[in-house]
């Protein structure tokens, strides 16, 4: 950008000669701004038209001029940076800045929060790392999947606090045909956030492309056929009943993107910009649904404000802080809950280097050491687990006189707590006789099971959505864990036990039995859930309608901010 050549010449400038006043020739500044004497000249107009420097030339070739710098480079570069976060554009203000992370910190904090800019209501949120490209068959990012959710629509979608799909593309839906087909009618006039107009058949080639998706071929493979009976409908024929179906199209892995570009949706906001320094969404001129309140929202990718945030920005990503840095006395907690989500111990039985009593033997000492409750980790983030779900108990394990193998083997990713679990759960097991070895993964889910087939021991996290059975019924379906840790036998039995389920028309006994289903993966300690959670947004009382989702985040659709009435 010109403006930062400019300031970097003028400080090479400043650095020589300070602000004292001096007597140089043009050949003399030539040589410090390492250019011609033409172009020196050239410089020397600009920066006394900006007010920079006093200047006063003599005629003659070799004669000297008179020279001293007004302003100071860092206060120069402050004003400016200033004035392009006044105007919005955080990218060109972290572009330009040179300043250290403290003086920064300054300058970017109080555009943080709700802002009414060009009389729009705008969010604007401090983030710690680059975001993943939002196209919604890669996310692994907690808050990428947030904004996938945000950004792209599906047949169905999840109201923030509901358990049950509600109507998003789709206006209403039959089922007939004892469960086995699915009819879904859209509302009349649909848009993709390029435009164009949304049709039926457009929707049917895409969930063709999606059913042989990696991401996607699990939730959508009993399907039989699609068709198009009516130009505002969309026909499912399935091999079998399943009452699962509109919860799974509300699915992640069933979002419906542009099928000329993924991270072209048709949900409330659209986005408008992605780059390493911002990403900024805008409202959907022609969402079908409610419009939200808010016009605008910016994640401003500032992983230096993180190196010092102790007061702006929240210490662990599932705690928000939303404010202006003279708010930060009024900042308090507006929502907290503990996320159904956990991070799990899993267990290899199909390699056989554990046996079922030592896999419930390594849970119980777990579970008898209160070795979770004793991490180094803030209490107020986490929580031991004590069940599954709600009502979904974790059993008790009791298991005496057994003998664990001389050696093991773990691995874990991300989070970084699952680390410090890891490291306590070696120094348990060195106790009674076997040395773990520890595989760190750097990948927030697992790549395939032939990366887990000779691992014994998995640490992972599996988030759970607005509807926790149907999202833990997918987990058991999409995840390349269970392939990796279970029999061919117990595969094969799972699978069955799966599509029995999911032909139960009544929700209740649907969660019923997937509960059962748990309880007994948990009774063999293939898996246990250790810990949970805490999430908690907080912000100053002008950032309204805060309400958490699933996610851990806030649904942007909610949230609004008060206007400023003189």
């Amino acid at each position: 950008m010109r403006l930062q050549n400019r300031l970097n010449q003028y400080q090479r400038l400043y650095l020589r000669l300070g602000d004292s006043l001096n007597e140089l020739t043009v050949a003399e500044l030539a040589e410090i701004f390492c250019c011609s004497e033409r172009h020196t000249r050239t410089l020397l107009s600009q920066f006394q038209h900006l007010g920079w420097i006093s200047w006063h030339s003599q005629a003659g070739r070799s004669k000297r001029g008179k020279l001293q710098c007004l302003k100071t480079p860092t206060s120069l570069r402050e004003s400016y940076v200033q004035e392009l976060l006044e105007n919005g554009d955080h990218s060109a203000a972290l572009q330009l800045s040179a300043l250290d992370p403290q003086h920064l910190n300054t300058l970017l904090t109080p555009h943080m929060g709700g802002q009414w800019l060009a009389d729009a209501p705008t969010l604007r949120i401090p983030y710690y790392r680059p975001m993943q490209r939002l196209d919604p068959q890669t996310l692994t990012g907690r808050a990428e999947q947030h904004l996938a959710h945000t950004i792209h629509a599906g047949l169905t979608r999840f109201i923030t606090g509901q358990s049950l799909p509600q109507p998003d593309l789709a206006h209403h839906w039959h089922i007939t045909n004892q469960g086995k087909t699915w009819q879904f009618f859209l509302h009349s006039r649909l848009y993709w956030h390029n435009g164009e107009l949304i049709t039926a058949s457009q929707l049917g080639e895409i969930f063709e492309h999606l059913r042989y998706s990696p991401k996607s071929r699990h939730s959508l493979d009993n399907i039989r056929s699609l068709s198009q009976p009516h130009a505002l409908c969309l026909q499912f024929d399935l091999h079998h009943a399943d009452y699962w179906l509109a919860h799974r199209l509300a699915d992640l892995s069933c979002l419906l993107a542009h099928p000329n570009d993924a991270t072209i949706g048709a949900g409330p906001f659209r986005l408008v910009h992605f780059a390493p320094e911002l990403v900024r969404l805008e409202q959907h001129t022609y969402y079908h649904l409610q419009r939200p309140f808010l016009y605008a929202i910016e994640y401003w990718i500032s992983p230096h404000l993180f190196a010092q945030r102790s007061h702006i920005s929240c210490q662990h990503p599932v705690r928000i802080i939303l404010g202006e840095q003279d708010e930060l006395a009024q900042v308090r907690p507006v929502r907290r809950t503990t996320s159904l989500g956990f991070c799990y111990l899993a267990v290899n039985m199909r390699q056989q280097n554990l046996s079922q009593e030592q896999a419930q033997k390594i849970v119980m000492l777990i579970q008898r050491s209160a070795m979770l409750e004793h991490l180094p980790i803030d209490n107020d983030l986490v929580s031991p687990s004590k069940e599954m779900l709600p009502g979904w108990p974790i059993p008790m394990h009791q298991v005496e006189n057994v003998t664990l193998p001389a050696t093991l083997n773990l691995i874990y990713h991300p989070p970084v707590e699952l680390g410090l679990v890891a490291e306590a759960l070696k120094t348990l097991l060195a106790a009674e006789g076997c040395t773990l070895t520890l595989t760190y993964h750097t990948g927030r889910l697992w790549d395939n099971d032939e990366q887990l087939g000779n691992v014994d021991l998995m640490l992972g996290d599996r988030l759970v959505g607005e509807a926790p059975q149907a999202t833990l019924e997918n987990w058991l379906r999409q995840d390349p864990l269970w392939p990796a840790i279970l029999s061919d036998t117990a595969l094969t039995q799972q699978a069955q036990r799966l599509t029995s389920i999911a032909q139960l028309a009544d929700n209740a006994q649907r969660a019923q039995s997937l509960r059962d289903h748990f309880y007994q993966l948990m009774v063999n300690a293939t898996i246990t859930p250790l810990f949970n959670y805490r999430y908690q947004v907080s912000a100053p009382p002008r950032v309204n309608g805060v309400q958490l989702t699933a996610w851990g985040w806030f649904d942007f659709c909610q949230a609004w901010i008060p206007p400023e009435i003189a």
